[in-house]
């Protein structure tokens, strides 16, 4: 029917156009930003998962960072450990050479003047090693219930305790020597009578002590290595599905935007070419 007031190919040439450029808007914003979805009203559902995908991700990574500055924290500890074990051996050999009868006094007083000193390095160890500021040893961190954070949710935590082996180790430490303290003094561990003998016995206990904290350490430090790992896995797979979920297809979204290309291209042309049906209603009147 041809009508002055109605052109309906005109009116469907004009939705055809509109539907055309929604979608072709859609896909180069899709291409421009390379993400599939840029808005819930893209696809609602897959914003909600890539979301929640998204901040379980996050907060992996700052677990993981976590970790690795637990890790670094219980390794400093152990090195500070490992030195004081080392001086407890030389303080042992020092004992076990003064408790026999071939040690002259004066041989016994060069001894302990060695041992001196190395009982008051013992206490500058246990008291000043620090890590980012806090102390670790003697009534420090490592002396303390720690709790590591190491997922991102809050029941992922790991809780360390070796509270009751440092007390026991500092006591041990304590015992070997009476320089474990802030202010130097000359001891008789070595020279006093019998006394180099039962200093062998004492020290013996301070090693042992401090081979059980360490071995505690070496334990956690290696438990929060494969959290690390395992969280390294989990933050890939989650990355993997976002991705999944929220990138465009390139290949996929480039063609539908050379169709929704063509389509505009053809739309507008019939839309010029229905708009010239009202002429022929007027050449009906000539």
């Amino acid at each position: 029917m041809l009508s002055l007031h109605t052109n309906n190919a005109a009116l469907s040439a004009q939705n055809s156009i509109n539907r055309t450029q929604g979608s072709l808007s859609t896909s180069m914003t899709r291409l421009s930003t390379g993400y599939r979805i840029n808005s819930s009203m893209d696809d609602a559902a897959g914003l909600q998962i890539a979301t929640r995908l998204k901040a379980q991700t996050s907060g992996m990574a700052v677990a993981m960072r976590n970790t690795q500055n637990s890790t670094s924290m219980l390794q400093t500890a152990e090195g500070a450990l490992d030195e004081v074990s080392n001086m407890l051996v030389r303080m042992k050999d020092l004992a076990t050479q003064a408790a026999d009868a071939s040690s002259t006094a004066a041989d016994k007083t060069a001894m302990q003047s060695e041992y001196d000193a190395l009982g008051t390095e013992l206490y500058n160890v246990m008291s000043n090693t620090t890590f980012g500021g806090a102390k670790l040893l003697a009534g420090g961190t490592i002396a303390s219930a720690m709790t590591f954070q190491i997922g991102s949710s809050t029941s992922e935590k790991m809780t360390v305790d070796m509270s009751g082996s440092m007390t026991t180790l500092d006591t041990d430490v304590l015992a070997t020597t009476a320089n474990y303290a802030a202010v130097a003094v000359i001891g008789t561990e070595l020279t006093g009578a019998g006394t180099a003998s039962t200093s062998i016995d004492k020290l013996s206990t301070a090693i042992a002590s401090i081979g059980t904290v360490r071995s505690a350490l070496g334990a956690s430090a290696n438990r929060l290595e494969h959290v690390y790992n395992n969280l390294s896995n989990i933050s890939t797979n989650s990355k993997a599905a976002t991705g999944r979920i929220m990138d465009v297809d390139f290949a996929s979204e480039s063609s539908k935007m050379t169709t929704s290309q063509m389509l505009l291209q053809a739309g507008t042309a019939m839309l010029k070419q229905s708009n010239s049906m009202s002429s022929m209603v007027m050449s009906l009147l000539q």
